[in-house]
């Protein structure tokens, strides 16, 4: 909680009015049962209309000036909390992008996801009902408990006799409470990944008439969380019941007593009523700060998550250029003796060493699992190498500041994402490009005709994951996003696996004329994709086996040749 109290200073201003307009609606609250024992014990018996109104119409007053603070105080909380939590949203949106991929794979995307959704919001809760309830109940409770000492010491000793088991209670289940609602929120967790991840593939479940399977799969999520809910639903919510037993006794006692107390003259009726309201208060006020411990330790919990991630600093950090200097090289990219694993047991690269000098063409080819995808991480620095370095133009990418080094790509990968908006918003991505370069981009990835082909061209609306267009279509748009920046290195993983060999081929010839200076790299699993490149590399469990040209590789690399063979029999058709 104490990360998040940072997130409360810039109110504190607005919150000590807020507090101090609660406590006047709260004080005058007290008042209303003294003002009513005044009538019945002296107005009443004076017989006086004039006093009666005079004095009901200060309760009335009481009652209303109660009402509009409460309610003038209520909002002014309404205002931080919403604020508060937006800021927090913000801050953990930006500290989730900010995470390296190891990072973000340690925490799970459904786990950042619920943190940012389901925590910020019982944060949330927790903080309005702070300031609305958690200002006014210790007032009812303190005044009240003052009050009935000096109306009546002996009652209020019998009240007072039941609070200590009130604590008790509230002390040792509210303990408990934090462990619970930590497991209650993983479990969301796991529910949250089902449901994305079933959303994403409902086509291929419809299409495989898997949706019952799905359901019993979301069924066990869903049924783990009940069960967590219902156990710290159950252990949580006793505490109310118990609290109401023991207040019950309370009154059962004071009534029994004030009883004997009215009958030999030591209490009036009018007392008894007035101590019957502010015990009345006092019980609603115990039963209000119950909730707030309940809602504490919920938000605790979530809390606790929400610290998790604003506290984490990305493992990727710029390197001083003394420990990593410039060095003097002919290259534009440069991978030298470079070995990554991502579970630190078994290389996942191993002894990667390639040279591209400026606007080559390199080609990564090799089967599911061999790597390609991995190498192209660490140029972006995605992850860092266990050994060996990355360079481009002499420089070691850690010593590059991220902006900097992210300026220099553009990316296209077969599973990247377009939004709901236009087609020119897609190939932009907020970037400050022009019409004349998105048209450019789109001519260059074969998909100015089929955006033309569009009423409404590229103002035409795309749907939420661009379901409305083929997967060809999707991939030529995602090459125009990549190259729409004119980057300095164009990376494209298996972007091109949708499309025909035809298109294929123009867009490789498209790209050759057109980024000449631009260095490529092609990740594919077509030999097509790569056979132009300066330089093909053939990776296998990420070992390089295989590194020249189309034509050497043919020569000289047997499982290269043998993919070619399978592909196209040994032959090209542009």
């Amino acid at each position: 909680m104490k990360t998040l109290l940072k997130y409360l200073r810039p109110y504190a201003k607005r919150m000590s009015v807020g507090f101090t307009v609660k406590v006047l609606g709260t004080v005058v609250e007290l008042f209303l049962p003294l003002i009513l024992t005044h009538i019945l014990e002296v107005v009443v018996l004076k017989r006086s209309v004039s006093q009666i109104l005079l004095w009901g119409g200060l309760m009335v007053t009481c009652a209303l000036s109660a009402c509009i603070l409460n309610i003038i105080a209520n909002r002014m909380a309404s205002k931080v909390s919403r604020n508060f939590s937006e800021n927090i949203r913000r801050d953990l949106f930006a500290s989730t992008l900010r995470l390296s991929a190891s990072q973000t794979d340690s925490f799970t995307v459904p786990s950042l996801e619920s943190r940012i959704t389901t925590d910020t919001y019982n944060v949330h809760n927790f903080v309005g009902m702070m300031q609305r309830m958690g200002v006014r109940a210790p007032i009812l409770l303190i005044g009240g408990i003052g009050i009935t000492l000096i109306i009546d010491t002996y009652l209020s000793l019998t009240m007072l006799a039941i609070l200590p088991f009130i604590f008790l209670t509230v002390y040792f289940i509210s303990g408990k409470g934090v462990p619970l609602y930590a497991k209650v929120q993983r479990s969301v967790d796991r529910m949250v990944r089902v449901v994305r991840e079933d959303i994403q593939g409902i086509r291929v479940i419809k299409a495989l008439s898997k949706t019952e399977t799905e359901h019993r799969r979301f069924n066990d999520v869903n049924s783990s969380l009940v069960k967590d809910e219902t156990k710290a639903g159950i252990i949580m919510g006793s505490v109310n019941p118990i609290l109401t037993m023991l207040m019950n006794f309370g009154i059962v006692a004071v009534i029994a007593l004030s009883a004997s107390r009215v009958s030999v003259g030591k209490s009036s009726p009018a007392t008894v009523i007035a101590f019957m309201q502010y015990f009345t208060q006092i019980s609603m006020a115990m039963m209000t700060v119950t909730r707030m411990f309940v809602m504490y330790t919920k938000s605790a919990a979530s809390a606790n998550r929400i610290a998790e991630v604003l506290n984490t600093s990305s493992e990727i950090k710029t390197e001083s250029c003394d420990e990593y200097p410039l060095r003097e090289s002919d290259y534009h990219i440069e991978f030298n003796g470079l070995s990554f694993s991502y579970l630190g047991k078994q290389n996942d690269l191993e002894d990667i060493n390639i040279r591209l000098k400026k606007g080559e063409k390199l080609g990564i080819i090799g089967s599911t699992g061999s790597g390609k995808s991995t190498l192209t991480k660490m140029l972006l620095r995605f992850y860092d190498p266990q050994k060996g370095e990355v360079l481009i133009d002499g420089r070691n990418v850690k010593t590059i500041p991220p902006d900097e080094l992210y300026r220099k790509f553009g990316i296209a990968m077969q599973y990247d994402f377009l939004y709901a908006d236009t087609i020119e918003e897609n190939i932009k991505l907020g970037r400050p490009i022009s019409h004349e370069n998105v048209e450019k981009a789109a001519r260059i990835a074969q998909a100015h005709e089929f955006i033309s082909s569009f009423d409404d061209g590229y103002s035409h609306i795309l749907s939420q994951k661009g379901t409305n267009i083929s997967g060809g279509q999707k991939q030529r748009l995602l090459i125009a996003r990549a190259i729409a920046a004119e980057p300095e290195i164009l990376i494209l993983d298996d972007s091109s696996s949708a499309l025909d060999y035809k298109t294929d081929a123009m867009l490789r010839r498209a790209l050759a004329e057109e980024l000449s200076s631009t260095t490529v790299i092609t990740v594919a699993q077509r030999v097509s994709s790569v056979m132009s490149c300066d330089v093909i590399v053939v990776l296998d469990k990420g070992k390089i086996i295989g590194i020249g040209t189309h034509d050497e590789l043919l020569k000289t690399c047997l499982e290269y040749r043998e993919i070619s063979d399978s592909q196209v029999g040994g032959a090209i058709v542009e």
